[in-house]
């Protein structure tokens, strides 16, 4: 398999290895780790760390503009395949107190903070946010907007259930400055719909990306898994087939992760109705080498983007970054997350509330933050965080960069840098670098891997196989 990893598909050495030596690296290389939408990640973080240190933190906090995420964690129906926080309810009439409550933390929040800030990020998840009625959603973003007022760029998107959105929910958002959606879509196959207990269809898609876009939305993303129940290449190669045809603007190609003591409901499902690890890493390759070879940029990780996407062109101007919300452009100087299990990160405090929703109601109806862990950053905690984001998002360390910004040589702090990061090199993944090191095309495949070098918490963790999915 010959598959071009770069913007332009004409340049022909940038490969990924044939199977058979993709097949021995993914072996190598496909063990449990951090996904790094933190460092550190989420299990190093402390129940020490509670409300007042978020309000004190926020007191202190600096920032002029700010990234705003929203978790409504509703859904009707129960995907068999989530591990997501969600809670599965019927009653539409738990909107109104869950809206009162996220009125409440967006004020006190806003209040600790001291002074307004510009928001240049909106995003809001689930759940499933449209889960909300019309009137419900506009009334969660003017909530929102009221404290933190949005520039006139900003970046706002939206999380939907393609089953379930009705033209009038576009149309609000729409006109409410919402430029981005993301349809959670995970596989169109009729057989795999069956055993994850989620259903779309294609014609749907194509109405509701019709409609997004005469409105106005500059973006629109696809969720897609591979590794589901009966799941195979030809299967996934026909479900990409119909989405291809409508050609959205990112696709988010998740592995799926079977995690069952964080999701019973997976347990519907044993791992012998999965796909087998060359089944899966077939299918995996497949449908980087069809997505690439029509025109999308492969960003790493999970992540591609068609060329002329806001993504593709911050990943080639090295202006890339990720938290909470993953692959990002339009960050703000913080992020500050609102319902339950949102995560908040300042310069140097990460900030988790409650994950039950009936725990974090109580926490606001107490007239408190639901802040149940965090942490304080260390000066080595943001030396790594920097050298991580800068491999996920710009592909590349230097050592100017990280003398210039952290005041001392790279190899300094990292006396065994060069023997750490060796094996990689010699496996094709990385390639010296002016001083560094840059992750080549095949390296894309291996980002997970790869961080994991400067995770200084891994080194003494004894349950890793069961905090973290597979890296590949």
């Amino acid at each position: 398999m010959q598959v071009d990893l770069r913007t332009d598909p004409a340049e022909l050495g940038n490969k990924i290895p044939e199977p058979s030596r993709l097949r021995e690296l993914i072996h190598r290389y496909s063990g449990p780790g951090p996904r790094y939408t933190s460092y550190p990640t989420v299990p190093e973080w402390s129940a020490e760390f509670g409300p007042e240190d978020y309000r004190r933190a926020l007191a202190a906090c600096d920032a002029r503009s700010v990234s705003l995420y929203v978790h409504v964690p509703f859904c009707e129906r129960l995907c068999s395949f989530c591990a997501c926080n969600r809670m599965i309810t019927q009653d539409h009439e738990i909107a109104g107190p869950f809206l009162d409550r996220i009125e409440r933390e967006v004020a006190q929040v806003a209040d600790a903070l001291g002074s307004e800030r510009a928001q240049v990020q909106l995003a809001i998840g689930g759940g499933s946010p449209n889960f909300l009625r019309t009137h419900e959603l506009d009334r969660l973003i003017r909530i929102v907007d009221a404290r933190f007022p949005p520039e006139a760029d900003a970046e706002r998107s939206i999380e939907l259930d393609p089953r379930r959105t009705q033209e009038e929910q576009l149309e609000l958002l729409m006109a409410r400055g919402f430029n981005r959606v993301s349809f959670g879509v995970q596989d169109l196959d009729e057989k795999v719909q069956q055993a994850i207990n989620r259903h779309s269809r294609p014609e749907r898609l194509a109405a509701l990306m019709d409609r997004a876009r005469k409105l106005g939305a500059k973006g629109i993303n696809f969720d897609l898994i591979y590794g589901l129940p009966e799941q195979n290449v030809a299967s996934f190669q026909e479900t990409l087939r119909k989405v291809l045809e409508l050609r959205p603007d990112r696709i988010a190609l998740y592995g799926y992760a079977h995690v069952t003591w964080i999701s019973k409901a997976q347990r519907s499902f044993e791992k012998k109705d999965l796909p087998t690890p060359d089944l899966r890493l077939a299918i995996f390759a497949a449908a980087i080498e069809r997505l690439c070879g029509e025109g999308y940029r492969y960003l790493g990780m999970d992540h591609f983007a068609l060329p002329e996407d806001s993504l593709a062109i911050a990943a080639d101007e090295e202006r890339l970054t990720r938290n909470f919300m993953g692959y990002t452009v339009a960050t703000g100087d913080a992020l500050l997350a609102f319902g339950p299990s949102g995560i908040s990160e300042l310069d140097r405090e990460y900030a988790q509330s409650e994950k039950d929703p009936e725990a974090w109601a109580e926490r606001i109806d107490q007239g408190g933050l639901p802040i149940v862990r965090g942490l304080t950053l260390s000066d080595d905690d943001v030396e790594r965080r920097w050298l991580i984001r800068k491999l996920l998002c710009a592909g590349r360390i230097s050592d100017d960069d990280f003398a210039k910004t952290f005041g001392v040589a790279l190899r300094e702090r990292i006396p065994g840098l060069d023997r750490e990061l060796g094996g990689f090199v010699a496996d094709g993944l990385l390639e010296a670098d002016d001083g560094g090191y840059r992750v080549t095309p095949a390296g894309r495949l291996f980002l997970r891997p790869l961080a994991m070098t400067f995770d200084a918490y891994l080194k003494t963790s004894e349950d890793a196989p069961r905090r973290y999915s597979a890296t590949v």
